[in-house]
């Protein structure tokens, strides 16, 4: 089959990294590393692979990606660059910058696991894969906001014990705050008249069973009984529920774009 860098390299590093070998047939170091790349290969049980990119029948490829020296060596992941090398390395030193480089199974893990909560389908096997990374590494950080994230409705206490010394990424910041707001909302608080109150102590209830379902049909009922009973806890309750939920979640799609017309 004729060579397709898309599919072959880009599409495939999406589900295992891919080293690529950027030389050429006239390239004499390209000969001293060729057979050394092939040896680390055979040898890495399948934890990633080796694709060799001619430069003389690949041109724009080898423009695309800045090749300007061979041998180059290009490691993909997700489809993007990962890490790179020029030159002719000896067999040790090509084995050390692959152990830096290669994402490590704790981090493939931890990738797979935040893919399945933004998609909403953040369950049990999720939860189990979160806490043996935990087993093994127990301060990692995006871990353990995930594993948080994912038990913030059905065991809050332990959601934000969790949280404690964690330096969440900027990506996880609203995901850490979501779940901090929540512990607003749990039932036994005194609240005030109106309207609103029977809503939103539904809400609140609902919560404390685990029902995500039930707890956004009621703050949307609270909302309108009154946009802004309890200092608009409502819209503050909502957004906690629908971020650590995530967009890909049956009870986001289901109930967030009514939620966002009571808003406003």
């Amino acid at each position: 089959m004729p060579f397709d860098f898309p599919k072959d390299v880009l599409a495939r590093s999406h589900q295992v990294p891919v080293l690529v070998d950027f030389w050429a047939p006239w390239c004499g170091p390209c000969r001293v590393l060729g057979p050394i790349l092939d040896k680390v290969a055979a040898d890495n049980g399948g934890a990633w692979e080796l694709c060799k990119v001619n430069t003389d029948e690949h041109p724009s490829i080898s423009q695309e990606y800045g090749i300007r020296g061979i041998p180059a060596v290009k490691l993909f992941v997700d489809g993007r660059v990962a890490d790179e090398f020029t030159g002719a390395l000896p067999e040790t030193q090509v084995r050390a910058w692959l152990r830096k480089a290669l994402p490590s199974r704790v981090a493939l893990e931890v990738q797979q696991s935040e893919e399945a909560i933004v998609a909403g389908q953040g369950g049990a096997a999720t939860i189990k894969e979160l806490e043996g990374v935990l087993t093994d590494e127990p301060g990692h950080s995006r871990a353990r906001i995930r594993l948080a994230q994912l038990l913030a409705l059905s065991d809050l206490t332990r959601a934000l014990t969790l949280l404690k010394g964690t330096d969440p990424e900027a990506d996880l910041l609203q995901v850490v705050e979501a779940i901090r707001a929540l512990d607003r909302f749990q039932p036994g608080n005194p609240l005030p008249d109106g309207p609103g109150q029977g809503p939103f102590g539904r809400a609140c209830a609902a919560f404390a069973h685990g029902d995500a379902d039930g707890a956004a049909k009621s703050i949307i009922e609270l909302l309108q009984a009154d946009r802004y009973y309890h200092d608009d806890a409502g819209r503050k309750f909502g957004v906690a529920i629908f971020t650590i939920l995530g967009p890909g979640h049956p009870v986001t799609k289901a109930h967030r774009r009514t939620f966002d017309m009571w808003l406003y």
